[in-house]
């Protein structure tokens, strides 16, 4: 039996992707026109040999429940393993009720049942790679309470919008946790990820219901700093945030460039999904493609550049599209020109026949619409 259980929490209500996450939450997002955001906590989990793993979601869960579904695309063993959702209830008196806590509290005599002696709790919202099982030996043989792992950065003036940071003394120690208000380049984001005892655990649970409602497991964490040996680990790779329309476009894009997309993905340590399965994309004669994924399924006529397209979208005879993330089963007309746009799922955009945004604040095209 492995020595820990995993949690992916919610993203919490400190951040909302406005417009998609009105449909479903941020672990069920397209990333790169093949994946969820879900697929990458629960692929390092899995890779790392934690194999029961619990999937908390507040609001909108029907499209995550059905991506997730047993979990055996993501190679766990369905004797010993187990992938289990836990709902919390979505409070619309006040988002400021739905925390991470929350939900915990809501569950918490499953976490005390659960046998493993250790919980590593990531989040939903980050794209990185992970091996949980070394993260966890460090953990151990530091004698720390609490290990807390975070992604040193230069640009958390410009980025890393809701994200919280790390400040630590020079033994890698807590000293406190903050918002990140944009003022500083460097810093240490912290990345939502914790390795603790689930007695510990437990213990942060039942002492945050007696002091507030509203309290998330960093703010816990945050004012027990002085009570626990409570350390930070500095993550290696590819590390991507969302936290926004723009945070999304811009991690999708990115990863156009082949040499950050090697760092993300390499042979010894696959990212699982549920895998479709349709015709391979059809080139229309013509068509332009440069710098771009598209999803299987598509068919293209027209001229996409810096671009990521998901499953079966059509693009007409001499559209454009440039610097665009276009999700599943969307239309483009012929003639239309489009740059720096989120284009959600089934939309259709065939009259309107040019939409431009900025390049630093990418518009959002919502589900279904036709325009």
């Amino acid at each position: 039996m492995a020595k820990a259980f995993g949690i992916v929490s919610s993203s919490g209500s400190h951040i909302h992707v406005e417009g998609m996450q009105d449909y479903r939450p941020i672990g069920s997002f397209s990333f790169l026109g093949r994946y969820r955001m879900i697929d990458f906590p629960v692929s390092n989990l899995s890779n790392s040999d934690i194999d029961r793993i619990q999937v908390y979601i507040q609001q909108n869960p029907r499209s995550l429940a059905e991506h997730l579904g047993t979990g055996r695309h993501y190679n766990i063993n369905s004797k010993r393993g187990k992938l289990q959702l836990l709902f919390t209830e979505d409070s619309r008196i006040n988002e400021i009720y739905n925390t991470d806590m929350a939900g915990y509290a809501a569950h918490l005599d499953i976490i005390e049942r659960m046998r493993q002696e250790y919980v590593v709790i990531v989040p939903s919202h980050m794209v990185f790679k992970q091996n949980f099982d070394e993260l966890l030996e460090t953990h151990i043989e530091s004698k720390a309470d609490i290990t807390m792992l975070y992604h040193k950065v230069n640009d958390a003036d410009k980025s890393y919008r809701s994200c919280t940071i790390m400040k630590l003394n020079r033994q890698r120690g807590l000293k406190c946790l903050a918002r990140n208000d944009n003022t500083s380049a460097d810093e240490n984001i912290f990345m939502d990820t914790y390795v603790m005892k689930r007695d510990i655990f437990v213990k942060l649970i039942k002492k945050a219901m007696s002091l507030s409602s509203v309290y998330t497991l960093a703010d816990m964490v945050n004012s027990e700093a002085d009570s626990y040996d409570i350390r930070g680990v500095a993550h290696k790779g590819y590390f991507a945030a969302i936290t926004d329309i723009k945070s999304y476009h811009e991690a999708n894009l990115e990863l156009l460039d082949i040499d950050l997309t090697d760092e993300l993905f390499t042979p010894d340590w696959p990212f699982y999904t549920k895998t479709t399965d349709s015709c391979p994309v059809h080139y229309f004669e013509g068509c332009k493609v440069k710098n771009s994924m598209v999803a299987n399924g598509s068919l293209i006529e027209g001229t996409i550049e810096n671009c990521v397209i998901g499953r079966n979208v059509a693009v007409g005879k001499g559209a454009v599209l440039k610097n665009c993330v276009v999700l599943a089963q969307a239309v483009i007309g012929e003639d239309v020109h489009i740059e720096n746009q989120v284009i959600d799922k089934w939309a259709n955009i065939t009259n309107v026949k040019k939409i431009v945004a900025e390049a630093d604040k990418p518009g959002y095209i919502r589900r279904n619409d036709v325009l």
